[in-house]
């Protein structure tokens, strides 16, 4: 385990294909942005720590194909993990409708019943808007889940969206504790090295 290092989280990235699943990871883990990036094909994992509340967790952030027939591994890529975001394209509404199969599989395969949901609508730099900032409120809000809309493009949200979502997982001891408990981890209250502009880091607004 690295030093200052408090645990290490499993988040899985989820949705219809060409949403910006791979794009929301680029820009949080690399800041970067290919609006000509490919459809994933299988698996795609990076790894960032990043630190809430002075507390520093590393992330192994899963990616994967929203296509069908790329999808052969699915029981093993929900296992284990402790939190998920849930992306839609708020320009193509039927991204948003398939968002219950999505849920379903989640409920098929997660291993833990209190994984962390994030739902992110993806895509808002652009004008042919669908699915009103409202309606992905109520629909997180039934589901219990954390909500933030976002562009990987602008990068509006996306830091907000990882952080929250982590913030939200250390705050709920029995989803990672399970696997650092014997190891004398205390949770700071410090805020170190962490930059201003309140849970955003600064850079990205809540919208």
């Amino acid at each position: 385990m690295d030093e200052g290092v408090l645990t290490t989280l499993k988040i899985l990235i989820i949705g219809e294909s060409g949403v910006g699943k791979s794009s929301l990871l680029l820009r949080f883990t690399d800041d970067t942005f290919d609006p000509e990036l490919a459809a994933t094909i299988g698996v795609d994992f990076k790894v960032k720590t990043i630190s809430v509340d002075g507390n520093k967790a590393k992330l192994a952030i899963w990616d994967t194909a929203g296509q069908e027939r790329f999808r052969t591994l699915t029981p093993s890529y929900y296992r284990g993990a402790q939190g998920v975001i849930l992306v839609y394209d708020v320009t193509r509404r039927d991204t948003f409708v398939k968002l219950d199969n999505w849920l379903n599989e989640l409920e098929t395969y997660c291993t833990r019943n209190d994984i962390v949901q994030m739902l992110v609508g993806n895509k808002i730099d652009k004008e042919n808007r669908e699915v009103d900032r409202n309606e992905g409120l109520k629909f997180a809000r039934k589901h219990s889940m954390l909500f933030i809309e976002a562009s990987a493009k602008t990068c509006d949200g996306v830091q907000c969206a990882f952080e929250e979502l982590v913030e939200k997982i250390i705050q709920t001891p029995g989803l990672w504790e399970s696997e650092s408990q014997n190891r004398g981890v205390k949770l700071s209250n410090k805020e170190e090295g962490y930059g201003g502009g309140g849970a955003c880091g600064g850079y990205c607004s809540m919208l």
